[in-house]
């Protein structure tokens, strides 16, 4: 099985042959930011850690697209959305609502969580099964109101 670092860069060489530069583009900032993190932690990334920083360059486009709209941008929102669909394909399909949910409720109850302060182990346990198929925000949201109930 290929790994996702050389999906990425296969993918990098596709676009400049096509002559796609919009790819070209959001691929090569990826592998820039996938080699600083391994220069930073000196470590070989595995595709869980690609995941992550594939999830956090979505999440960095869709913050700057709401301040374009701000601004009344619309070219920026275009180039980011479709930085963003350049991006999707390389993440696994995004988890339902009710599947993240249900994986929510193992886990709680795998820990033994009763309250909010419990959401750390929670997370600890949740975080890698539904890893590139949820982001951050959308687990912590699911935990959080597990706990609270």
């Amino acid at each position: 099985m290929i790994d996702m670092k050389t999906r990425i860069d296969q993918a990098v060489k596709d676009a400049m042959r096509a002559g796609d530069q919009v790819t070209r583009q959001t691929l090569r900032l990826v592998l820039a930011a996938i080699k600083q993190s391994e220069v930073d932690q000196r470590i070989v990334l595995d595709d869980n850690a690609v995941f992550s920083i594939l999830q956090k360059e979505v999440k960095t486009r869709n913050e700057s697209m709401d301040d374009a709209r701000k601004a009344d941008r619309p070219d920026l929102i275009q180039e980011l959305e479709e930085e963003i669909e350049v991006l999707k394909k390389f993440l696994p399909e995004e988890i339902d609502d009710e599947a993240l949910l249900n994986l929510a409720k193992a886990a709680v109850s795998e820990v033994g969580a009763a309250s909010p302060a419990d959401m750390g182990k929670v997370m600890k346990i949740l975080i890698p099964r539904v890893q590139g198929q949820a982001a951050g925000s959308r687990i912590s949201k699911a935990v959080r109101s597990l706990l609270r109930s």
